[in-house]
């Protein structure tokens, strides 16, 4: 189950406010390349072009936020839990995932097992 952390949450409005397009949802997908094998990417998404475009997505909905996540990806997160953080270098979504075995030094990519349930 991918789970989404109250920062997370709250960052996530507060982008929809700045925007001002309060019916979206966030796409989730893994992508390859990076320092190692893969890397997330968050988008925003119209609702209408996602309930249209993407049917046999997966939607995580916690609060008032709507995570799509599409199959192949899914298989990669299912267990992802989806936080917020401020450092020094500024904000940025985190991302934890009991499936990866190693994660690049920059922290963007990352690999994971060969076998993939």
């Amino acid at each position: 189950m991918v789970k989404i952390s109250s920062s997370a949450i709250a960052e996530i409005e507060r982008i929809k406010l700045s925007r001002k397009i309060p019916d979206i949802c966030v796409r989730l997908t893994v992508q390859p390349g990076g320092c190692l094998d893969f890397f997330y990417n968050l988008e925003l998404e119209p609702l209408d072009k996602m309930e249209k475009q993407h049917q046999s997505d997966r939607i995580v909905e916690v609060d008032s936020i709507k995570l799509a996540i599409d199959t192949e990806t899914w298989k990669q997160v299912e267990s992802l839990q989806l936080d917020y953080a401020e450092d020094l270098m500024g904000g940025g979504f985190r991302f934890h995932n009991p499936q990866v075995k190693q994660t690049c030094g920059c922290g963007i990519s990352f690999a994971t097992p060969t076998e993939v349930k």
